[in-house]
Parts: structure tokens; C-alpha cells; sequence
């Protein structure tokens, strides 16, 4: 990756790429997508949680969740996400729920930079709208999920270190937020 003095991620401090970036918030806020792409910003690897575990349990999530039930693929996904936050350093995509998980939260705001990744419902609705794959979702009114999705999570996503707004705009816009957040982020217990 070019090193642009102007460009945003030249500003991120090392004390932030020697940590993992981990992106949490409602589905279709745009976690692996924009995750990608702030990877390849930022020169690190990416990973997604969910196709982490679908990989681990060799099959998929919506079979998961059908099998096993939720509270199965809650465990399994704190596991993944522990392994994940052990390894170098990357941009780490979660899936809706995995944040809300109090074990899987402490994990990820002890040992990595969280940030909220917060889009409006009709955004949200317009995005899950495109794929079919989420058990949340499966014969109900995907606007109704996400609002009460997001009256019980985003007090919990609120407890991320940094807040990007996902909006209907094109994904750079958002990695450009973020890399903006990240160069001005500061954490007192990070310094060395």
C-alpha cells in the first residue's frame, strides 16, 4: 500500500495498527463490505466473523441457527472471535448479534479498537433487502426486525470506542469517516 502523506490512513498512529479494528452494528450497516475496503486502506488483513464460522462448522449460519438454535451459534461465534482477536492484527467484520454477547463484547473492547458502524432503518431495510441469507429475518417484515433489533442493540453498540455513521451514500464515503475517527482516536491506556 502507497503511503499518501494526505491521505487519511497515514495519520492512523501505529498504536492503532498494532490492534485489531473490529466492526460491529445491525446487519446491513455494511460491516464486511466497508470492512474490506478499510482493510486494503489500512494495509491489513481482513476477515469476516460469520464466514469464519460457517468455514469452522462447515456449514452455514442459517443451518446453524435451524440445527442448533442461537444460543449455539452465539458460542461458537465468541470462540471464532477470540481465535480471530488472537492472531496479527486485522479488520474483523461481526455479525449483528456477536457484540451483544457480554463475553464477546468484553473480548472485543479489551483487546481491539470497536467501532459502531450506525445506518438508519430504512438504509438497513434497503441493503438486507438485497440478500436472503439472514435467520433473523426468515418470514418477517425485515423493518420491523431491524427496529426492534436496534431498540435492544444500539444502547449496546453504543459502547464501541468510535461511532461511524453507515449512511446510503457509497461505502468509500463511510471508510473515508473512519479513517478520519481513527486518525483523531486517542486512548490514554494505549499510549506506550
Amino acid at each position: 500500500m502507497s503511503r499518501n502523506p494526505k491521505s487519511p490512513a497515514a495519520a492512523i498512529s501505529a498504536s492503532i495498527r498494532d490492534r485489531s479494528i473490529v466492526l460491529v452494528g445491525l446487519m446491513g450497516s455494511g460491516k464486511s463490505t466497508i470492512g474490506r475496503r478499510l482493510a486494503q486502506r489500512l494495509g491489513m488483513r481482513f476477515a469476516d466473523a460469520d464466514d469464519e464460522i460457517e468455514r469452522a462448522a462447515g456449514m452455514t449460519i442459517s443451518d446453524i441457527f435451524a440445527r442448533f438454535g442461537e444460543a449455539h451459534f452465539r458460542d461458537g461465534e465468541r470462540r471464532v472471535i477470540s481465535r480471530l482477536l488472537g492472531e496479527k492484527p486485522m479488520v474483523l467484520a461481526t455479525g449483528g448479534g456477536a457484540f451483544v454477547n457480554e463475553e464477546t463484547r468484553a473480548l472485543i473492547l479489551q483487546g481491539s479498537l470497536c467501532i459502531w458502524l450506525d445506518a438508519d432503518i430504512a438504509t438497513l431495510v434497503e441493503r438486507v433487502g438485497r440478500r436472503s441469507h439472514r435467520p433473523l429475518l426468515k418470514n418477517r417484515d425485515p423493518g420491523e426486525v431491524l427496529r426492534e433489533l436496534a431498540a435492544v442493540r444500539n444502547p449496546i453498540y453504543a459502547e464501541a470506542h468510535i461511532r461511524v455513521s453507515s449512511a446510503s451514500t457509497p461505502h468509500d464515503h463511510t471508510v473515508r469517516a473512519i479513517l478520519e475517527a481513527l486518525s483523531k482516536w486517542e486512548d490514554p491506556k494505549w499510549k506506550a
